[in-house]
């Protein structure tokens, strides 16, 4: 992985692509940069809004996309584009996609529920419960929070940048079904010494969630995965989301997802791959209705205790961030994003050949989630008009 700020920039919001800049373009809180495409007035109603999003989403480059708004329990679909580029088969209708980062939105909600639990404590040191795991080249468990992991704010590296499928195609291509051993991905990052001192500046990592992950087990005896499933799937009946486990793929219905990784350059299917790669990070794999149904539900209060929801509401500058989105501040596991009617929530998450881009009110009586199956070599425009729409279809 090239240390340009750019690529810093993409790790702020990718789960393993090192070649994306992910949901981190400014809100557009004025007129619609498509508005002539679909009326001199624009869209004027939800599902107007989606279908023209969605459509232009697909006119882009993006070969598949699907999008799904609800407002209270009233829900609008609408997709467009492909599912395969072989087949041209259609998008299916609330598919399967890896939602990538949003995964670490389910795992600090799991913490939080433990330290509701006062099981522990957001202020214990790393080092409490995973002894000697962070050490080595200025690394040290003993200074670094538990919630400085899930803020961000650790300054532990980023393991991904020692990830050999994430630098090609022909490194993915040579290394996709490698598998991972969460403590092996740690130790990659614990090879380089620390991006700063604790507490002193911000810089996303997935290092930070694998950590918490093993935290987790560490606490309950059961791994993160199955805590995830007892305290969240299971509760709000989210059917539809699991973690795969070392399988490749994922199940059907699902849209193929491709990468671009030069600029006009040949689309690369990258569906397949051993997900053990993104561990606590990313590797949770759900459809646009389970994953609105979690939005809905975290924002409207029925995950977390008042005190455990104001703390991971608590967010911090997130500079690399904010150089693309003015305002955009971090949290726990979430990201604070500003839009013309105040602010929403959410937590966008890419993998290799997919993206999902997501949002919450703050009262979560409104959420919108897309995916998209094409990572393009210049995905800004992309991103732009997908937060355009978080902003038409989130502000009432």
């Amino acid at each position: 992985m090239k240390k340009t700020r750019t690529v810093r920039i993409a790790a702020a919001a990718t789960l393993v692509s090192a070649t994306l800049v992910g949901a981190l373009i400014t809100v557009s809180a004025g007129p619609s940069a498509y508005a002539g495409q679909h009326g001199a007035g624009g869209p004027v109603s939800t599902a107007d809004r989606l279908r023209a999003a969605v459509g232009d989403l697909h006119n882009l480059g993006i070969t598949g996309v699907q999008g799904l708004t609800r407002v209270g329990n009233q829900t609008t679909t609408a997709r467009s584009g492909v599912a395969n580029l072989d087949t041209t088969s259609p998008v299916p209708a609330n598919g399967y996609f890896r939602m990538g980062s949003n995964t670490k939105t389910f795992v600090a909600v799991t913490l939080l529920q433990l330290v509701g639990e006062k099981r522990l404590s957001l202020e214990d040191p790393v080092q409490r419960w995973l002894p000697g795991v962070v050490s080595g080249n200025g690394n040290d468990g003993s200074k670094i929070t538990v919630r400085q992991l899930l803020q961000h704010t650790s300054g532990i590296p980023e393991y991904l940048d020692d990830v050999a499928l994430t630098q090609s195609a022909k490194e993915f291509r040579a290394h996709r079904f490698d598998h991972y051993d969460v403590k092996a991905l740690v130790a990659l990052a614990m090879k380089h010494p620390p991006l700063f001192a604790p507490g002193t500046s911000w810089s996303y990592s997935n290092t930070n969630y694998a950590l918490a992950g093993m935290i987790i087990s560490k606490i309950t005896g059961h791994s993160w995965t199955e805590e995830v499933r007892t305290r969240i799937l299971a509760p709000l009946n989210m059917r539809q989301t699991y973690f795969p486990g070392n399988n490749p793929t994922i199940r059907d219905p699902h849209a193929e997802g491709y990468n671009q990784f030069e600029a006009d350059g040949p689309l690369v299917n990258r569906t397949k791959f051993n997900p053990t790669v993104a561990d606590a990070a990313g590797a949770l794999v759900s459809t646009p209705s389970d994953l609105a149904r979690f939005w809905q539900a975290l924002q409207g209060g029925r995950l977390l205790a008042p005190t455990q929801m104001a703390q991971m509401h608590q967010t911090v500058p997130a500079p690399d961030i904010a150089a693309v989105l003015p305002g955009a501040q971090y949290g726990l596991g979430i990201m604070r994003i500003d839009d013309s009617c105040g602010v929403y929530w959410a937590h966008p998450g890419d993998t290799p050949g997919s993206a999902t881009f997501n949002g919450a009110s703050p009262d979560g009586k409104r959420v919108t989630v897309l995916s998209l199956t094409t990572q393009l070599a210049n995905p800004l425009p992309v991103y732009s008009r997908a937060n355009q729409l978080m902003d038409e279809t989130l502000c009432p």
